[in-house]
């Protein structure tokens, strides 16, 4: 076996601790990892670690954490390490000063089929707009946002009710088999790139970044689009809408995590909700869309049934002003 790449891995989340794990049990060397600071999060704002941060102080593993990436002493730091190369998955934008630090270059995998997709939130944007095929992609770093040229893509299906975890899941399986696969190229010096403006694309989609604005459900939309909106936004931020509670005379925010499809058709201007022996029906444009997990502001997320046993659903409409 060859003696393979000495590697700086840098990322943040599970999706980059995934394939750093991956990367730690073959035969290339991990010699430290770039992640986020701490940051205070939750109720008592603790410092929460990253999952890459975790997983490395359970291996050993150096762990560098700047503020700022062009930071002298960072970039001196990275320098005496004398990688070979540094990946990066799911991290910040990297100045040219520190991606033009190793010799054989600095690589990222992105969770989709590049040149489309550029940007924060791939996974999300994907399933939003009903894409029936995504994937992951290596490419070099070069001084624009995801513009490197291609070195290996990887195309996975998408299901018509999977969600963003899911697809999430499946590609950070993918991924680490596309990292792996293309580090054994790199090591072996049999890269062929491809430039991304050479591969034919009628108009490239985009994936910026998610704000709570973009979560917001539009009920006067078709139930497809709603439910493209829902299951992409599945787990995390969560598509919301607000519903008229009737009875106390008030309006209550809800995010919906779950969602299928019927052929149940609403009447005209009908907004209240109903029930089914398997979800709740929310009345769209063209059809009702059946949903059976939701989270009622200050409450913990639940199933349809876990809600049904403590509130009447002939309480709940759907309102126009949002």
């Amino acid at each position: 076996m060859n003696e393979g790449l000495k590697i700086i891995f840098m990322g943040t989340p599970e999706f980059a601790q995934g394939i750093l794990a991956q990367i730690i049990e073959s035969n290339h060397e991990v010699l430290a990892v770039v992640t986020a600071p701490d940051r205070p999060a939750g109720r008592g704002q603790k410092l929460r670690q990253s999952a890459v941060k975790l997983y490395s102080a359970s291996k050993n593993i150096d762990v560098l954490q700047p503020e700022k990436l062009r930071d002298e002493v960072f970039i001196e730091t990275l320098k005496k390490y004398n990688a070979d190369l540094f990946v990066v998955v799911a991290f910040r934008m990297l100045p040219e000063v520190v991606w033009a630090i190793p010799p054989k270059g600095t690589i990222n995998l992105h969770g989709s089929l590049l040149p489309n997709y550029r940007g924060a939130a791939p996974i999300n944007w994907a399933i939003i707009n009903g894409e029936k095929r995504s994937g992951v992609t290596t490419f070099f770093i070069n001084e624009k946002i995801d513009t490197g040229d291609i070195i290996k893509r990887s195309a996975v299906d998408i299901s018509e009710n999977m969600t963003a975890g899911e697809l999430h899941n499946l590609l950070m399986v993918d991924g680490a088999e596309l990292v792996l696969e293309t580090l054994d190229q790199i090591e072996s010096h049999n890269v062929e790139k491809e430039k991304q403006m050479d591969i034919q694309i009628d108009t490239i989609k985009h994936a910026p970044k998610i704000f709570k604005a973009d979560c917001k459900i539009e009920w006067a939309l078709e139930a497809q689009a709603i439910h493209n909106k829902i299951r992409g936004l599945s787990p995390y931020p969560g598509a919301w809408c607000k519903i008229e509670h009737k009875s106390k005379g008030s309006v209550v925010q809800f995010k919906l995590f779950s969602s299928m499809l019927t052929n149940k058709v609403p009447a005209l201007g009908d907004k209240n909700l109903k029930t089914s022996e398997k979800g709740i029906l929310f009345p769209c444009k063209d059809l009702f869309l059946l949903v059976d997990e939701l989270q009622m502001e200050g409450k913990r997320r639940m199933n349809f049934k876990e809600f049904l046993s403590g509130n009447k659903i002939e309480d709940f409409a759907l309102i126009e002003e949002q």
